[in-house]
C-alpha cells in the first residue's frame, strides 16, 4: 500500500510546536467597544438611507447574517457543525436586529469567532496527530474539493471523515507532482502551522470587519464595511502609482489568493500568463524559496508581492482553467511602477481575403482594455497622455488613412473605468444623443449625453465582448447596440456589473459629538444603477450579443449573476434617442453565415474540443483519492494538452496578415527609448496554456469575418451614419 511512513519523534516535536503557537496567541479583548457601537449604528442608518436597495432587509432577515458570517469564517464548511449553526441562530438570531440597529452591539460576532478559533485549534491538533500515522492511497475513495455550497458537517464523526479525506486530497497534489511523501507531509504541515499563526494574528478590527460585511452583503455583493486599517490600505492602493505586479488580489472561499483584476499595461498583464480568476499558490523572492500563501492574510501576501522597482518575484499560479490543483505554473515577473492609466489603446490592421482573387479586405481592430483618464497633475513629461477617447480618435484617423473598410473595437479584457470616457467614446460613433441613464437611491435619473455632433468613424463597426467586459464597457457596447450602430459579438453576455459604489468614511456620518474621531472605518455602498438609452439595465444580464461565439468563459463562475444577493435586472422609462437596434433582416444572414462557419471550420472544432474537455472537468464534482488513478488522469490531461498545443500551432499557420498602428506619442517615446519591452519570463509550466489568443485568436478571426460579411452582403450602409459631421483631431 502507498502509506506515509510513521514519524513518532517528529509528532512529539510538533505537539510541542503546537502548544507554543497556541500559548503565543495574543490575549485579545473580544468585545464591542464604544467606537464599534457608534460605527455599527451609523452603518445600518447608511444602509437604510443611502444604499440603492435600502429596503433590502427586514427584521426576519437578520438571523441570516449569522449563517453568512459563519460561512465567511469557514467558507469550506470544515470547522463548524450543523449543531453550531442551529445553536448560534437560536442564541443570537431573535435579538440581532436590536443588538445591531439600536445598541450597536456586535458581541455575537465576537462570541461566534471564539467558538471558531477553538474549533480550528482542536481540529488542527487532530491533524498534526494524524499526519505521522500514514494514509492509504490505494483505497477507492473520492473527495469533493469545493464545499462552498455544502452544509456544515452534521457532527464530529462526519467532520473527522471529511478531514481524513481532505488531508489525502491535499497530499495528492504533491504526490501527483512527483514529490515524496515526506515532502508532501511537510508542505501540509507548514500550511496548517501558518493557519494557526494567522489565527493568532487576527485582530478585533478584523472580526468587526468580517461580521459587519456579512451584514452589508445582505444588501448586495459589492457593499462592504472597511475597518480603519483596511480603509487606510485601500486609500494607499488607490493612489496613482505603486510598485508591484499590477494585479488586484482577494481571498477566495477556499483560502486561495485569487486575482480579481489584472491592471492593463502592468507586469502581470504584459506577462500574458496571469489572468483574472487565476489563483496564486506561492510567492518566491529572488534567491529565496517559494512560500506557500494558501490561507495567508491578504495584507501579508500583498506585502510579499510588492517590492523595489526592477526586482523579480516568481509566482506559482493555478490557472482558472486548470483541471487539477496540482497543475500549476511558475511565472517570473519584474516589479514596476503601476499607473492606473498605464494601458493605452492599441490598433492593428488585418488583411482578410477579398472577393476577387489576389485582393485583400483591410479591417481595423482597436483594443481598449480600460476607459482611462488623461495624465495626472504630477505626471512626468514622458507620462503625458490623452484620454481613452482621444487615443481611439487618433487611431481611427490613422486606420482610415491606411484604408480600412470596417472597424472592430475589442473590449474583451475591459473591466470598465471612467463613465465619462464611455460616453465620450460612444460619441465617436454617433452624431449625438443619450448614452447612459443613472438612477440613484432616491429614484432620480441623470442622463449622460454625447453633445458633440462630430463623428470620428461612420463606417461598418463591430464590438467584441466577453464575460470580462464590465461596467463602462457594457455601457459603450449597449448604447451602440441601442442605436443600431454596431454588431455586438462575443460570449453569451457581458459581465453584468450595472451598479455604482461610493466609499464613505464613517466619521463623516456620525453625530456631531463624534467629529473628534480621527481614525474610523468606511462603508462602500452601492448607490446608483446604470440603464441604457432604451431603459434596460446592464445589471446582472449584461449586454447580450447579436452573434454569440462558443466560449469557456460561459462555463466559469464569472459575472454578476453568479454572486449572492446581486441586485435584480429591471427597466426604467426609455429616453428619447435617434436610432434603433439592428433588425432581424440584418442580423439573421450574418448569424447564419457565422453558424455555418462554426459547424465547418477546423478552428471551431478545436474550440469545441477544448470547451467539452473543460466542461467535463467542471462537471466532475469529486476527485479520486487513489494515487494510481490520479496519475493516470494527469497523464491523460497532459496528452490532451500536447495535442491541443500542436493543433494551435497548425492553425496559427492560417493567421490573417496584420500590421500594428501606433499612437504618435508612443512612436516618439519608443524613438527616445522611453518604452521598454515587456519583461516577464515563464518558468516550469505544467498547466494548460489558456492564453492562446496571442497565437491564434478564434473569436477575433470570426468577428473579422462577420464584419467582412456586412460588406459582402451589402449591409454596410445599415451600420453607417448618413451625413456625419467630420471630426477634427486637435494636435498637441
Amino acid at each position: 500500500m502507498n502509506l506515509l511512513p510513521r514519524f513518532p519523534l517528529r509528532a512529539a516535536l510538533f505537539s510541542l510546536f503546537l502548544a507554543g503557537v497556541l500559548a503565543a496567541a495574543p490575549d485579545r479583548e473580544l468585545k464591542t467597544t464604544p467606537l464599534m457601537r457608534q460605527e455599527t449604528r451609523t452603518l445600518i442608518q447608511m444602509l437604510e438611507h443611502l444604499h440603492y436597495n435600502k429596503d433590502g432587509m427586514t427584521a426576519a432577515d437578520y438571523p441570516q447574517i449569522i449563517t453568512a458570517y459563519m460561512q465567511e469564517l469557514d467558507p469550506q464548511r470544515l470547522f463548524f457543525t450543523q449543531a453550531d449553526e442551529q445553536a448560534f441562530r437560536r442564541q443570537f438570531g431573535p435579538r440581532l436586529e436590536t443588538d445591531l440597529a439600536y445598541l450597536g452591539n456586535i458581541d455575537a460576532g465576537f462570541d461566534i469567532y471564539k467558538v471558531y478559533e477553538q474549533r480550528v485549534k482542536t481540529r488542527l491538533t487532530w491533524v498534526f496527530e494524524q499526519l505521522p500515522l500514514g494514509f492509504d492511497f490505494t483505497a477507492q475513495e473520492s473527495y469533493a474539493p469545493d464545499r462552498s455550497k455544502s452544509p456544515f458537517p452534521a457532527d464530529n464523526v462526519e467532520a473527522e471523515d471529511l478531514w481524513r479525506k481532505r488531508i489525502k486530497y491535499e497530499m495528492l497534489h504533491d504526490l501527483v507532482a512527483k514529490k515524496t511523501t515526506e515532502e508532501a507531509q511537510t508542505t501540509l504541515r507548514k500550511r496548517y502551522e501558518r493557519m494557526l499563526k494567522n489565527l493568532g494574528d487576527i485582530e478585533t478590527s478584523d472580526i468587526q470587519e468580517m461580521f459587519l460585511t456579512s451584514l452589508t452583503r445582505m444588501y448586495d455583493p459589492h457593499s462592504d464595511y472597511l475597518s480603519a486599517d483596511t480603509y487606510q490600505d485601500f486609500s494607499i492602493q488607490m493612489k496613482l502609482s505603486l510598485i508591484g505586479i499590477g494585479a488586484v488580489l482577494g481571498i477566495e472561499e477556499d483560502g486561495y489568493c485569487i486575482v480579481r483584476e489584472v491592471v492593463p499595461g502592468g507586469p502581470a498583464y504584459n506577462s500574458g500568463q496571469i489572468h483574472m480568476n487565476d489563483k496564486i499558490v506561492a510567492v518566491q523572492q529572488e534567491g529565496g524559496e517559494p512560500v506557500e500563501v494558501i490561507g495567508m492574510k491578504l495584507r501579508r501576501i500583498v506585502d510579499m508581492i510588492r517590492g523595489t522597482k526592477g526586482t523579480k518575484v516568481t509566482l506559482t499560479i493555478l490557472p482558472r482553467t486548470a483541471p487539477d490543483a496540482s497543475q500549476t505554473k511558475q511565472v517570473l515577473v519584474t516589479r514596476d511602477v503601476i499607473k492606473l492609466n498605464s494601458a493605452r489603446a492599441t490598433a492593428s490592421i488585418f488583411d482578410l481575403p477579398g472577393e476577387a482573387a489576389g485582393t485583400t479586405l483591410p479591417i481595423g481592430v482597436i483594443t481598449l482594455n480600460s476607459f482611462y483618464d488623461g495624465s495626472p497633475e504630477d505626471a512626468a513629461p514622458e507620462d503625458v497622455r490623452n484620454t481613452a477617447s482621444q487615443d481611439v480618435a487618433e487611431l481611427i484617423a490613422k486606420l482610415q488613412t491606411a484604408g480600412i473598410q470596417a472597424l472592430v473595437i475589442d473590449l474583451r479584457r475591459n473591466g470598465g473605468g471612467l463613465l465619462t470616457e464611455a460616453v465620450n467614446l460612444t460619441g465617436l460613433f454617433i452624431k449625438d444623443g443619450p448614452v447612459v441613464q443613472e438612477r440613484d437611491f432616491q429614484g432620480r435619473v441623470e442622463i449622460g449625453r454625447d453633445t458633440d455632433s462630430t463623428v470620428a468613424y461612420d463606417g461598418p463597426l463591430a464590438v467584441l465582448t466577453s464575460r470580462f467586459s464590465a461596467s463602462a464597457s457594457e455601457i459603450f457596447a449597449g448604447a451602440l447596440q441601442n442605436y443600431g450602430r454596431a454588431v455586438i459579438i462575443g460570449d453569451s453576455s457581458t459581465h453584468g456589473k450595472g451598479t455604482v459604489q461610493a466609499l464613505l468614511e464613517m466619521k463623516n456620518f456620525m453625530p456631531p459629538l463624534s467629529k473628534e474621531i480621527t481614525h474610523s472605518g468606511a462603508a462602500k455602498l452601492t448607490v446608483r444603477k446604470f440603464y441604457l438609452p432604451n431603459g434596460a439595465s446592464t445589471q446582472k444580464k449584461g449586454v447580450v450579443p447579436d452573434i454569440t461565439l462558443p466560449s469557456i468563459d460561459d462555463f466559469l463562475p464569472i459575472g454578476e449573476g453568479t454572486l449572492p444577493h446581486a441586485l435584480v435586472w429591471d427597466e426604467i422609462r426609455p429616453t428619447a434617442f435617434t436610432g434603433k437596434a439592428l433588425d432581424e433582416t440584418f442580423v439573421q444572414p450574418l448569424l447564419q453565415a457565422s453558424r455555418t462557419r462554426q459547424e465547418s471550420l477546423d478552428e471551431f472544432a478545436y474550440l469545441k474540443k477544448s470547451i467539452d474537455w473543460f466542461r467535463e472537468k467542471q462537471d466532475q464534482k469529486t476527485v479520486s483519492l487513489n494515487l494510481d488513478q490520479r496519475l493516470a488522469t494527469k497523464e491523460a490531461d497532459d496528452e490532451f494538452k500536447k495535442l491541443m498545443d500542436a493543433e494551435v500551432e497548425r492553425l496559427a499557420q492560417t493567421n490573417f496578415a496584420s500590421r500594428e498602428i501606433k499612437l504618435e506619442s508612443v512612436l516618439k517615446a519608443e524613438a527616445a527609448g522611453l518604452v521598454p519591452e515587456p519583461t516577464a519570463e515563464e518558468g516550469n509550466t505544467d498547466a494548460p496554456d489558456e492564453d492562446v489568443q496571442s497565437k491564434f485568436d478564434v473569436h477575433l478571426r470570426e468577428t473579422l469575418r462577420v464584419v467582412a460579411d456586412t460588406l459582402r452582403l451589402k449591409h454596410s450602409d445599415r451600420l453607417s451614419i448618413e451625413n456625419p459631421a467630420p471630426l477634427v483631431l486637435h494636435k498637441g
